[in-house]
């Protein structure tokens, strides 16, 4: 048996039913409707343990028989934001189960042959340096687009930032730990490594192409 990956900073979800989904998701057999309908899944569980230690504040609530104290989440609502387009599969799961959230999208692409990232859309909430955003992305291979993306909302004046994908090289953890230290990650699994086009091995193939039926 393998060791289990640690890093500082990085959580691992090891939850049984995580790593069930994630194997079917995997097999280059399972179909894009499956497939779509996996990460969305996956997505919540994912979801559930980033939020875990969100802050609460007490306020009154008058059930059918009397008076209580309830509890909700303190302070204005969480933004997701996704790194188009493979990171708008986990963003249907996660608002699943926090409707109420704010949602951001920031368009970058891997040039081939560098494999830079490279901006062609952003947009988010005028007062999302107020808010928790939690940066989403299925894989994070190189670490280029997710380094950029925070990097992004860090000039917006972000400083609550979480960063959650499906499967991570262990290159791109360090890279992405090394030049964000202060953005936490969590992941679904840390495979072997990456292989010379910048893929992670074994990882599922590219995320994106298997989410839309595009290759």
């Amino acid at each position: 048996m393998s060791k289990p990956f640690t890093m500082s900073g990085v959580t691992v979800v090891d939850h049984p039913l995580v790593a069930h989904k994630l194997s079917i998701m995997r097999s280059k057999d399972t179909s894009t409707a499956r497939f779509r309908q996996l990460l969305r899944e996956i997505s919540t569980l994912l979801c559930y343990e980033v939020t875990r230690d969100l802050p609460l504040e007490d306020y009154p609530v008058e059930t059918p028989v009397g008076p209580t104290t309830g509890q909700k989440i303190e302070g204005k609502k969480l933004v997701f934001v996704p790194i188009l387009r493979a990171g708008l599969g986990l963003v249907e799961g996660m608002l699943d189960l926090v409707p109420s959230a704010r949602v951001g999208h920031v368009g970058l692409y891997r040039e081939p042959a560098t494999l830079d990232a490279v901006e062609y859309y952003f947009r988010a909430p005028e007062d999302v340096a107020d808010r928790l955003c939690i940066v989403i992305d299925p894989m994070l291979a190189t670490a280029n687009t997710a380094v950029a993306a925070i990097e992004r909302l860090k000039e917006r004046g972000v400083t609550n930032l979480r960063f959650v994908c499906l499967v991570a090289s262990p290159e791109g953890l360090e890279r992405l730990r090394g030049w964000h230290p202060d953005v936490p990650v969590w992941v679904a699994a840390v495979d072997e490594r990456l292989n010379d086009h910048g893929y992670i091995v074994p990882g599922l193939g590219d995320a994106g192409d298997r989410l839309f039926g595009t290759r």
